[in-house]
């Protein structure tokens, strides 16, 4: 199968090299995404460039596995949204999508129109605890700063043919009974009009791709060939 993975926040396309050579031993086509503004930090880039990027991998692949992790949950719900007959499924790796006229991900603020990597702080606990120094090194020297554009960009949902795209949840840093329990009492109202979500749970943090890509790639695999 065709799996396109879709990074999050800060993240460049080879976050996914483990999982994607291990996804490739299993026979699958890894489809990892330069989005735009990445390579070369833009503040001009929008979240619909970005959008449009995905939406562009989907229209050449094979009716494709759409994977997003963190903030990227919403880029491909919004994918999901726009090509919902084209998308065989949705894994949201560590996140859920953001709702119609939310903002996509303004969770710092900017300077000179780029929201950088905000240090470990923020992440301190369940989100960064497998992570070892090496690999905290390794992110922050790799980390690229995301356009305000980006980040402050609204999320645009037309289409209710997307609620009907299966979706599975990967609970990376929370587990899937505290993400059953957020979609039940309506915290997560895109998953909570979805018509088929499944579960799976990784022991990690918040970046599996780093500490458990060949877990990660085998749930991949499996969610590609259960369906």
């Amino acid at each position: 199968m065709d799996i396109i993975l879709v990074a999050g926040l800060w993240l460049r396309n080879s976050i996914w090299d483990d999982v994607a050579v291990a996804l490739e031993r299993q026979g699958h086509r890894p489809i990892p995404i330069t989005l735009p503004g990445v390579d070369d930090a833009s503040p001009a880039v929008t979240l619909a460039d970005q959008v449009a990027a995905v939406v562009a991998a989907v229209d050449d692949a094979d009716r494709p596995m759409v994977v997003g992790h963190s903030a990227a949950c919403t880029l491909v719900w919004m994918v999901a949204d726009q090509r919902p007959e084209m998308v065989h499924s949705v894994v949201l790796i560590g996140g859920f999508p953001a709702g119609d006229g939310d903002t996509y991900a303004d969770f710092f603020e900017p300077i000179d129109g780029l929201m950088g990597f905000p240090g470990w702080e923020p992440f301190e606990g369940p989100d960064s605890a497998d992570l070892d120094e090496v690999a905290r090194r390794e992110f922050v020297a790799s980390a690229v700063s995301v356009p305000s554009g980006v980040s402050k960009g609204i999320v645009h949902l037309t289409d209710a043919r997307r609620f009907d795209v299966p979706i599975l949840a990967v609970c990376p840093e929370y587990t899937p009974d505290q993400a059953r329990g957020w979609i039940e009492a309506g915290e997560v109202p895109e998953l909570t009009n979805a018509t088929r979500v499944t579960f799976a749970d990784i022991d990690s943090g918040h970046w599996p791709m780093v500490t458990r890509p060949v877990e990660l790639a085998q749930i991949l695999a499996d969610a590609a060939t259960a369906s």
